[in-house]
């Protein structure tokens, strides 16, 4: 196995001292937002046979396995990431893979260049995510019932936000939301911008369940993405807590710690919250216009240790061991390749010996036997 040289992404919004709080660094004073383990081109792992990209290129039936190979192609099909969220991150969804395939197919044919700041579609893969939290982590998954939207609107005492309000109480559902959404992200800049000042003072000032939204608007002042945010159920989870966030689902995460885990890709849709481009049409094509219950995920437990995070989809599959005692050993061994990385104590993988933030890289096949006292994270693919 490889032990992994993680690139770190220092996006505006991410904790200056959470990521080196983990791996026990001198924080350096600016945002350390995300820490990329695999095999993605923007920022490949490194090794010591080279980035992983160029590992994996090399010889992909060798370590990615025949099985994975088949089904995915020769590609690591997942990002592992430790994410920071130190300010809420922009609201989006994903598509799915079909979406993906047709958007990326026509702005190929129109010739919009990838690094395009309007261009939508990276890539002609779906991205679903699981975000698992280190720390106590903050974010809004899926779209509350819109009468608990429209009385969370109603009782700020915002006069501009009443037309919101009785759209909510419209029928059918899906509709309304839509309907609403749409009013938001196309309203008048300018008078928008009042709209979210008072609504913002307005949550300041009732704080509790309005708090979240007092702190994104302080983020970002006078952005639709505010009104839009209270759409949204508010979720909070406990550490070792997941969400899975499927196709269509606006989100965002707003503060925390978590270990993250992906298809690999950069398909996303903004809805607000960020200076990025949002394309109205096609985010509404995208949404999926229903309310739902954010859905945590607690890991469920096998008698050899591992927890795992049941997800649909087949690009990564997430589990955890909590090793207790030192002596105790247990074989990861698998057919399809793997990132372990270690989140607490020490950890023996192997050869190598991992300390919080630490991860290894297992081809397909090869011997991994792991003991110690410690959390650590299993990252591979269902083939």
């Amino acid at each position: 196995m490889d032990r992994l040289d993680n690139a770190i992404r220092p996006y505006a919004w991410g904790s200056p001292t959470a990521i080196p709080h983990l791996l026990g660094t001198e924080p350096t004073g600016e945002p350390q937002a995300e820490m990329w383990m695999g095999a993605h081109p923007g920022a490949p792992s490194r090794t010591d046979r080279g980035t992983l990209v160029e590992v994996i290129d090399a010889d992909p039936e060798k370590e990615l396995g025949p099985a994975a190979v088949a089904k995915f192609g020769p590609r690591l099909p997942f990002l592992l990431k430790i994410l920071a969220a130190g300010a809420p991150l922009s609201l989006q969804v994903h598509p799915d893979l079909e979406q993906a395939k047709e958007g990326y197919t026509d702005e190929e044919r129109r010739g919009i260049p990838v690094d395009a700041p309007h261009r939508n579609y990276k890539d002609a893969n779906h991205k679903p995510e699981l975000i698992c939290a280190l720390t106590e982590f903050d974010g809004l998954c899926g779209f509350r019932d819109p009468l608990a939207a429209a009385g969370l609107l109603d009782d700020l005492g915002v006069d501009s936000l009443k037309p919101y309000v009785d759209l909510l109480h419209a029928h059918p559902e899906d509709a309304a939301l839509r309907e609403v959404l749409t009013a938001i992200l196309t309203a008048d800049p300018e008078e928008m911008s009042r709209t979210v000042a008072e609504a913002a003072a307005a949550c300041t000032r009732l704080g509790g369940a309005y708090a979240p939204y007092a702190d994104i608007a302080h983020h970002y002042p006078g952005d639709p993405g505010v009104i839009a945010a209270m759409l949204l159920n508010h979720v909070r989870l406990q550490p070792g807590e997941a969400l899975y966030l499927g196709a269509g689902v606006p989100h965002a995460y707003l503060n925390g710690l978590g270990v993250e885990i992906m298809a690999n890709s950069d398909n996303v849709l903004r809805c607000g919250l960020t200076p990025k481009h949002v394309d109205v049409p096609e985010l509404l094509r995208i949404v999926r216009f229903r309310p739902s219950d954010p859905g945590v995920l607690r890991p469920e437990a096998s008698p050899d240790g591992e927890e795992l995070y049941e997800t649909p989809i087949d690009e990564f599959r997430l589990s955890r061991y909590v090793l207790p005692e030192a002596g105790s050993a247990h074989d990861l061994t698998r057919a399809t390749p793997q990132i372990l990385l270690c989140t607490a104590g020490s950890v023996r993988a192997g050869e190598h010996d991992l300390t919080p933030g630490r991860s290894v890289f297992v081809p397909a096949g090869e011997k991994a036997e792991v003991s110690g006292t410690g959390t650590l994270f299993r990252a591979t693919v269902v083939a």
